[in-house]
């Protein structure tokens, strides 16, 4: 495992299964694991998308291993899924966290595709919390729903899936607390938002190209942070 450290932030390489459990405590989980999806067909819009093919050779439409979301060691959690996740998830929270809310994040430029499905016009993600870890900010902060443009060329850092800055930001001020752990850390805009938001924050990364990113991103957002002080 390599880690890297700097300012508020601690960043690892390895595997999210068998480096969280050791971490210990963090107020709150913030994490975009690999959804669950047909990532196959759509016709030849779909096919001609190299993102698609990123997606399956990284295996990102593959689902996870909801153990990795325990509620002895985080006081609430944030995770992204796919529509077709929430039948599975949704009850696994609802017999570990006390309350959960499921929110969306609607694209201002949805992909003109459907797959035999409704188009992706939105994206979801459970936001679930014990006993004083409840949803924080202002009134308009709470809304369920956060409108923003999805990421294209040179935004998406070199990663298929990435969040917008925008909807991470909006997260970050929900979560209660001062630590935050992404254990599916991609490219780092987790780590970004929560250096913005003045929290510390832990990173978990499998892919070293990803992980390299995510170092360069979240230094950038501690020197910025510092410069600001």
């Amino acid at each position: 495992m390599t880690t890297v450290v700097m300012g508020a932030a601690t960043l690892h390489l390895g595997d999210a299964y068998k480096i969280r459990p050791t971490l210990g405590w963090f107020d709150a989980d913030v994490m975009d694991p690999p959804y669950e999806f047909r990532a196959e067909g759509g016709g030849h819009y779909r096919q001609s998308r190299k993102g698609m093919a990123q997606i399956v050779a990284e295996k990102l439409s593959d689902g996870f291993d909801h153990s990795v979301l325990n509620p002895l060691l985080c006081g609430g959690a944030i995770v992204f899924c796919h529509n077709d996740q929430l039948p599975k998830l949704l009850p696994y929270i609802d017999g570990s966290f006390e309350r959960q809310a499921v929110c969306t994040w609607r694209k201002s430029n949805p992909q003109p595709v459907a797959n035999k499905h409704y188009r992706p016009v939105m994206e979801f993600y459970v936001h679930a919390w014990n006993r004083g870890f409840h949803p924080r900010g202002t009134l308009e902060d709470l809304d369920r729903q956060v409108e923003a443009y999805s990421p294209r060329g040179k935004q998406k850092f070199g990663h298929p899936t990435v969040k917008p800055d925008k909807v991470m930001a909006k997260i970050l001020r929900n979560v209660a607390g001062e630590t935050v752990c992404d254990p599916f850390m991609g490219t780092g805009s987790t780590g970004v938002a929560a250096i913005r938001a003045g929290k510390r924050f832990t990173g978990i990364e499998h892919n070293p190209q990803h992980f390299a990113t995510a170092v360069d991103r979240i230094t950038a957002a501690v020197e910025a942070a510092r410069e600001a002080a």
